[in-house]
């Protein structure tokens, strides 16, 4: 999926959370424009989580499967892409491999316009070149474009890369992400325990087809990060907005309290959604704006089967 539309998708389903897991801020280099990371195994492994996990093997990796015909949910337990600015993406899948998923995606590939089988430091990985049919928008990654490299040769895990520099440190690395070495830049990466899905993006770095966002909530941010955990088991749901100004963040806080109020006492949403709706914070800090709720497997399922 292209990365905005995945935010505008979640944007609603958002309990503040302590402590960490997952990917944090030092995970990812500096000039980072977007990034997504989901923990496909802890959500088979909890109740709430399974039911979000239902609904992501339906949405989406069902048409990569009718698409590749490969069947993602049944290999992989966690993936990892990000964008910088100037590196390009890369996404790291971790999980059981089959030889056969391999054998597909390197048929795949050899339908491209052009194939190269190359090397690093005694480990196999493959150049590219796309024939204008690979990366169509449905699922399309954006930073990663008709050029690109790949590799299963570290062990339960396929790598993707848009440039050769970034391939051969993954490979030299053992798959694992770069790691800034500090940030002072307030990149933000929400963290918890027992976290399922952690996203952010900065809307000033990422390309859009359609000529620039039609959210007035995006158009007026500098940076968005959504997290969904379980919690109590329950699927507890924050977003971070970063606004322009202390005056847009206070704008947008009440966009947002608005939608959520419209959301709340409509007929068509369910009225345990409601009720959640209701109770949901918006709290605004000078340009920080957060926005967090839980809500039980049975509403989620709910909402879900509604989207």
């Amino acid at each position: 999926m292209r990365t905005s539309r995945l935010f505008l998708a979640c944007a609603f389903f958002i309990m503040p959370i302590l402590s960490a897991a997952g990917v944090g801020a030092n995970d990812f280099p500096a000039g980072t424009n977007w990034y997504f990371h989901a923990d496909f195994e802890e959500m088979r492994a909890s109740p709430p989580g399974a039911r979000l996990y239902e609904w992501l093997d339906a949405e989406v990796f069902e048409e990569i499967r009718q698409e590749a015909g490969v069947d993602l949910a049944q290999e992989a337990d966690r993936v990892t892409a990000f964008s910088a600015a100037d590196s390009g993406a890369v996404l790291v899948l971790d999980g059981r491999i089959s030889q056969a998923t391999r054998d597909k995606l390197l048929a795949i590939a050899a339908g491209a316009q052009r194939l190269e089988t190359l090397e690093s430091r005694g480990k196999t990985y493959y150049y590219v070149l796309g024939n204008g049919e690979i990366g169509a928008d449905d699922i399309a990654i954006d930073g990663l474009g008709k050029e690109l490299f790949f590799s299963f040769d570290v062990r339960n895990k396929l790598l993707v890369a848009s440039k050769k520099e970034q391939m051969q440190a993954l490979l030299a690395n053992g798959g694992k992400l770069p790691r800034a070495k500090s940030r002072d830049d307030g990149f933000i990466v929400l963290t918890a325990e027992r976290s399922l899905i952690q996203a952010g993006m900065k809307p000033d770095g990422i390309d859009d087809d359609e000529g620039g966002f039609e959210s007035n909530i995006l158009r007026n941010t500098r940076q968005v990060a959504l997290m969904i955990a379980e919690v109590a088991g329950k699927i507890a749901i924050e977003a971070q907005l970063v606004a322009r100004e202390p005056e847009l963040a206070q704008s947008l806080a009440s966009i947002v309290r608005g939608l959520l109020a419209l959301q709340a006492f409509s007929d068509d949403v369910d009225p345990e959604l409601s009720a959640v709706l209701s109770g949901a914070r918006v709290d605004v800090n000078d340009t920080l704006l957060k926005i967090s709720l839980a809500l039980s497997a049975e509403v989620l399922a709910s909402a879900l089967d509604d989207a």
